[in-house]
Formats: C-alpha cells, structure tokens, sequence
C-alpha cells in the first residue's frame, strides 16, 4: 500500500526547465472524497460502429452520468495533460485509451457521451472492458463536486474560478504512453510536441480514422525499441531524440519489465516516484511531476513552470514577485499549494493553470468583474447597516 509521508524537499542543480518541487509539509486531514456512483446509465443503444462511421450525424451517444461540472471536454483535453486526443467536432473529442477508439461529445444537456467506433474484432472484454477502461482514464472515482467544494473553503478566487471552469478533470494515462509524451515536451511548443506525439503514435496499429483524423494504438516499448535515434532526429526530435531512446533501453532492462516498473510506482510515495522516473534520460524533475500527477495517482504533485511560478507569486507567494525562479524557490512554491490545497494540490493547480490560459482569460475576467462588484455591493450594505445602528 502506498505509505503517505511527508513530501521531501529535492535538492538539485536546476534542468532547462525549472524543476518540480517536493516539500516536507504533511497534507492537512481533509474528508474522505465521494466516489462517483451509477456512472454509466443503463445501455440502451449498440456501442459498435466502424471507423468510416466517423460524421458526427451518424455516431449513437451513450451518455456517461457526468455533468458538466464533473467532466469538461473543453477545460480537460486541450489543456497539456495529453497530446494524443483531437478535436473531431463542437464539443467534441476523438482519442485511444488502451486499443480503443473512442469518440466523446458534451450533450446539449451538460452530460457527456461517448462512442467506441473498433469494438467489433477486439480482445478485451467487450463492450463492459471498453467501457471501464475509459472510466478508468476520465478518473471518474474522483468527485470534482467535493474537491472543488474543499478548495474553496481554502480559497475564495478559486471558488469563483470553479464557478467559471467546473469540469477541468485530470485524467488518469497510461504511464508508458504518459511518460514518452512528456519526453517531447521538454522545452517545447504544443504544435510542435504534438506533431512528435503524432509520430511516435504512427508507429502502431491502425484502428482507424474520425474527421479526416489517423488513429492508432500507442506502440509497445517492444516496437519503440526498433526505432532509432537517427529516425527520430530525421522525424524532428532534435536531442530529445537520444533521451527517448535512452528511455526506451532503460526500461528494458528493468528487472520484471519496464512497463511493469511503471505501474508499480503507482504504489510508491512521491519522494520515490520523482526519484525513479528522474532516474531515466531525459526526465527532470517537473516533467516527472508531470508522469506522477498524471498518470500515477500523484496527485500532490505539483509541476512548475513560468506559468505555474507566475500563478504563485500572484497569488499564493507575492512577496517573491520579482524573484528569478531557482529550484529553492521551486520548493517554496510547492509548499504553498500543498499548505493552501492538501493532498489534490494538483487537481487545484490545474486549475488555475487552466484560468490562466488566453482561451479562458476573458471569460474569467468577466467572470472576476461579476465577482468584485458583488462583494463590493454587500461590503456598501454591510457599512450602511452598522452606520444605522
């Protein structure tokens, strides 16, 4: 069982990109979070369809029983947790989670649906297997409704930004996928890490097309193995193309299987997580936060980067406004989202990463102008009740 100690402090020369925290603090008691219960309705239209039934028209949306505020396609898949799932329509999302292919829609009533298009010839359970491995992946244990409700006990702006941008879910990855796409995020840009994630996916099996979208599965460290470091540095890797082989060798050799050493880390404390994964090439410490919050059940983990330090300092930490960000300061900053947050510390700073995001930023200051005028008004009431007395 995984031990909860208190979050070390890491000690390092700072990578390229500013390094991923970790602290003494133990997580402040918080009450036990409700699982999502029924998150399926009963099944009453056929799941299977093929990969040339890809308009939007002719899909049958099973509905998942999550609200809007539970699960938000906007404020979840283009946001940087994964590079694998496309925009296949409004409100829509496209994707592979294990061999599945996989449509999902926000409804016209804030549920969501889904829609496998491979089923027919696949192992694996069947409709049932299907369906709970992308349960699995959405997270759908976690209640955002009690997170959110905790947080903004702690914090009266993220209350109101929960308001705005309810639904913002971290999802639960494959760890070996997980880990080989934030190799290529790596002091990089979305479009470009993107077209990398969409090469190394190439190297799958097929399962199909959705709007004009290739799909495959993600390839096995077994066929990852057969790839060079000349292929990939012809594909646009530049030097990550030496870190992700290195990587890949790495976890061969592990003793009982790289894969398996992976999802054992499922089960270590953060300390060890950060630890191992910054063990293998190319991985710092923020791109092993990354690994950890999403895809390893590390949910206090807390990747920083500018943005995540500019968030800090505005809000958490002002008195380092105007600091250069070293890896002490790193550690600083992860303090003060674990002592505001306790241990979903990275459910909140996702967030608030989110809020922070120019497709978000009018909404939310809008949404903030609604807010302060509010409080302004009950502060004018609250003075001109106490002068009548």
């Amino acid at each position: 069982m995984k031990r909860r100690r208190s979050i070390p402090i890491l000690s390092s020369t700072p990578p390229s990109t500013p390094p991923t925290p970790q602290t003494h603090l133990k997580t402040p008691n918080q009450k036990p979070l409700k699982t999502i219960s029924n998150p399926i309705r009963s099944l009453t239209q056929t799941l299977k369809s093929t990969p040339s039934q890809n308009s939007s028209k002719t899909l049958n949306w099973v509905p998942l029983n999550l609200g809007k505020s539970e699960l938000s396609l906007p404020l979840t898949f283009p946001t940087g947790q994964t590079f694998r799932w496309k925009q296949t329509g409004p409100l829509q999302f496209t994707g592979v989670v294990k061999s599945y292919l996989v449509s999902l829609k926000q409804l016209n009533d804030g549920d969501v649906g889904y829609c496998f298009h491979n089923l027919e010839g696949l192992s694996g359970g069947g409709d049932d297997g299907a369906r709970l491995a992308l349960l699995d992946f959405l997270n759908v244990g976690i209640c955002l409704g009690d997170l959110w409700e905790g947080f903004g006990v702690a914090d009266e702006r993220f209350k109101m930004l929960a308001s705005c941008l309810g639904g913002a879910r971290v999802l639960r990855q494959d760890p070996f996928e997980c880990l080989i796409q934030f190799l290529c995020s790596s002091n990089n840009n979305i479009g470009r890490i993107t077209r990398m994630v969409d090469y190394i996916s190439s190297l799958g099996g097929f399962l199909g097309e959705v709007e004009g979208f290739e799909f495959h599965e993600f390839p096995s460290l077994e066929r990852l193995v057969d790839v060079s470091e000349e292929q990939l540095r012809a594909a646009g890797f530049g030097y990550r193309a030496k870190y992700m082989t290195g990587t890949v060798k790495a976890l061969v050799c592990k003793a009982g299987g790289g894969i398996e050493w992976l999802y054992s880390l499922r089960d270590s404390d953060l300390e060890e997580v950060i630890k191992a994964l910054s063990s293998l090439p190319g991985v710092g410490p923020k791109v092993a936060a990354c690994i950890a919050l999403f895809s390893l059940d590390q949910y206090h983990a807390i990747p920083v980067d500018t943005h995540v330090w500019q968030i800090a300092t505005r809000y958490l930490l002002p008195e380092l406004a105007g600091a250069r960000l070293t890896s002490k300061l790193c550690n600083r900053v992860a303090e003060a989202f674990v002592l505001r947050y306790g241990k979903y510390a990275g459910w909140a700073q996702t967030l608030l990463f989110i809020a922070e995001l120019p497709s978000q930023k009018a909404l939310i200051q809008s949404q903030l102008q609604l807010w302060n005028d509010k409080g302004t008004r009950l502060e004018k009431d609250d003075n001109t009740i106490s002068g009548g007395n």
